[in-house]
């Protein structure tokens, strides 16, 4: 096995068992760990009280409880995360972060079942304005002494400057990963890619860049030749079960890029230089783009994903539409008028974690493969 091979093999185990993580995590340092909902929250105030930042964006799972607290329209990744909190999944989380982007999420901390404690916490959506960063600050400040109250600790300015630092090195590290791996996709197939990304949410930052940056430089090791498959761009929240994967590799495609909430948008925009690490936390906000879940009169979203297929000499863009998603929903149509100004080809494929075949999906990725 090559060491590109076994670094990768350790992340994917990681990214397939988070509850192995945490516990080798509280056995490494005696602390617990904090479980971070979709989409967006200050993972630095966490980090900073030496407890593991750990996300929570539910899986494959029947459903049968969660219906009763949960309207079926509800998106799969919420019905999930209900299903295996009244199951108990989540009982040795020391605390749950929940933001509130969508309709589902802005109740889903009164119903919560599990034994942790929730923080529940808002977003400014006109976030142009300074009054969005004031009403940010007095947020995070919230979270701050209610962390400080749940866990017993204090939380110095000093330590989430430091943890902000840390996150800033992987989110560098991890857009560099991801321009690599799309100049090698005989190398790092959809798979793979998603592995490494999606262990980010399960271990101790510092550690994950360490792992990536070692994995980066191993694969630059390899020549980079011509992919005589499909290069394309995923747009969306995810890009999951793992078996839509399976069918991109199946035919040959190579993800070059993403803007998937789940994955790149998490680690593109970084924490601004400061000195008070409740107002850079609340600036970051300020100056994300391109989301869905992130209000911005201009959507610049479908240029945003024009301008990677550019970047990155893409053949198409796959929307992955989460069902039932109303953000993204409302934000299709205008990005699909930006895409046929580009004349750039594309397919929207319907994301539900439940699914138990991949079959028709399957069908309209061949199709479209052929088509181009």
């Amino acid at each position: 096995m090559s060491k590109v091979d076994t670094i990768i093999a350790e992340l994917e185990a990681i990214s397939k068992n988070p509850k192995k993580a945490m516990d080798d995590f509280k056995a490494k340092t005696g602390k617990g760990a904090v479980g971070v909902l979709p989409v967006y929250a200050p993972e630095e105030i966490v980090y900073a009280t030496g407890y593991l930042p750990i996300g929570v964006w539910g899986g494959k799972k029947q459903i049968s409880k969660a219906a009763t607290y949960l309207p079926a329209f509800a998106c799969s990744i919420m019905q999930s995360i209900m299903e295996m909190e009244i199951d108990g999944v989540y009982d040795e989380l020391a605390a749950v972060l929940i933001s509130s982007p969508c309709d589902t999420l802005k109740c889903f901390g009164q119903k919560w079942k599990g034994k942790s404690p929730v923080i529940q916490f808002v977003h400014s959506q006109n976030r142009n304005i300074e009054a969005s960063n004031t009403f940010m600050v007095e947020e995070y400040k919230v979270i701050r002494e209610k962390l400080e109250k749940i866990l017993g600790v204090t939380i110095t300015d000093e330590a989430i400057n430091n943890a902000i630092e840390i996150y800033n090195e992987n989110r560098a590290v991890m857009r560099m990963f991801s321009d690599v791996v799309a100049m090698y996709p005989q190398i790092i197939d959809p798979i793979k890619r998603h592995a490494v990304i999606k262990a980010r949410q399960f271990m101790d930052k510092a550690e994950h860049t360490k792992m990536v940056r070692e994995l980066i430089a191993e694969i630059m090791k390899e020549a980079v030749v011509p992919y005589k498959g499909k290069k394309i761009v995923l747009t969306g929240i995810m890009a999951e079960p793992d078996e839509l994967l399976d069918v991109f590799k199946e035919f040959d495609i190579a993800v070059v890029a993403d803007d998937l909430a789940q994955e790149t948008r998490q680690f593109r925009t970084d924490v601004p230089a400061g000195t008070d690490p409740m107002e850079r936390l609340a600036k970051q906000w300020q100056n994300m783009t391109a989301c869905s879940l992130a209000t911005d009169r201009d959507k610049p979203r479908g240029q945003f994903i024009v301008d990677l297929v550019k970047k990155h000499g893409a053949d198409a863009v796959i929307i992955c539409m989460m069902k039932f998603c109303d953000p993204e929903e409302y934000d299709y149509p205008i990005m699909l008028e930006d895409f046929e100004k580009a004349n750039i080809k594309n397919l929207k494929i319907e994301i539900d974690q439940q699914s138990v075949s991949m079959e028709q999906i399957r069908t309209r990725v061949q199709s479209f493969v052929e088509m181009m």
